[in-house]
């Protein structure tokens, strides 16, 4: 009876160790719900998966590195308008922004085989802030634009789309997703700028820059979007990196 007893006993704890490490295996991140391939339903699966580690790293999540995932800092931006020898050039340091952590996966799209992973999504973010030093020279609509200070910005309706292939390679018998590829583009509905110190002071050439700025910020964010678009695919290129390095593939998706 007494060996009846631990028997049980040792297969119960058993069972509940297995339970543990299959539940608690991913470093805290038990909120992670694998979603199954053979579910007809399998890219809403992961969309709402997506969703739901977004908003857990909105409170952070230091078990991947990540105490607190905002502001996100960008060095450098450069901007050139007009020809030489009097075209525009700007350069913003230190960008430092605010609001993406309110990101949500909007749509996403994929197609699993059994050595590659590829995902296409499209990302929602109602409104960022910015601000950054800056530095520039020449002339901008015949503005004298040179000057050096702080540079305000505000975007809403922010839309992105992204494309990540990812490769699947095994670490002590275990499937991890190697990022392979990460492409991605962007939209922003309505722009908001302002710079101070333009000319020495001049605030009539100041309310002038800022009047042009503002309207045609499309057209300067299409002068700016190609360095941004590479810094961002720089910046979220390191961000799945680790989070595939760290997080096993059959945390996301399963047979």
């Amino acid at each position: 009876m007494l060996k009846r007893t631990f028997i049980i006993l040792y297969l119960s704890i058993l069972v509940i160790n297995l339970k543990v490490q299959a539940i608690g295996k991913y470093k805290g991140l038990e909120f992670l719900e694998p979603c199954s391939k053979r579910d007809p339903s399998f890219d809403i699966c992961l969309l709402k998966s997506s969703n739901e580690l977004i908003r857990q790293f909105r409170k952070g999540l230091p078990q991947l590195g990540y105490p607190e995932v905002e502001p996100i800092i960008l060095d450098q931006i450069n901007i050139a308008i007009g020809e030489a020898p009097n075209n525009y050039r700007a350069q913003f340091r230190n960008i430092t922004a605010k609001g993406v952590s309110t990101l949500r996966v909007l749509e996403l799209q994929s197609n699993i085989s059994d050595s590659e992973v590829l995902l296409q999504v499209v990302l929602d973010i109602p409104k960022i802030g910015a601000v950054a030093k800056y530095r520039s020279s020449g002339t901008l609509v015949f503005v004298q634009a040179g000057g050096a200070g702080d540079y305000w910005g505000e975007y809403k309706g922010v839309k992105a789309k992204v494309f990540i292939r990812a490769k699947l390679f095994n670490v002590h018998n275990r499937q991890y997703l190697k990022l392979q590829q990460l492409k991605m583009d962007f939209s922003v509905r309505e722009i908001k700028m302002e710079v101070n110190n333009i000319h020495e002071g001049n605030s009539i050439l100041q309310s002038a820059l800022n009047l042009f700025i503002n309207s045609y910020s499309q057209d300067l964010l299409k002068k700016m979007k190609p360095d941004i678009r590479r810094k961002l695919v720089h910046l979220m290129s390191n961000f799945v990196e680790n989070l595939f390095s760290q997080v096993p593939y059959d945390a996301w998706m399963e047979n």
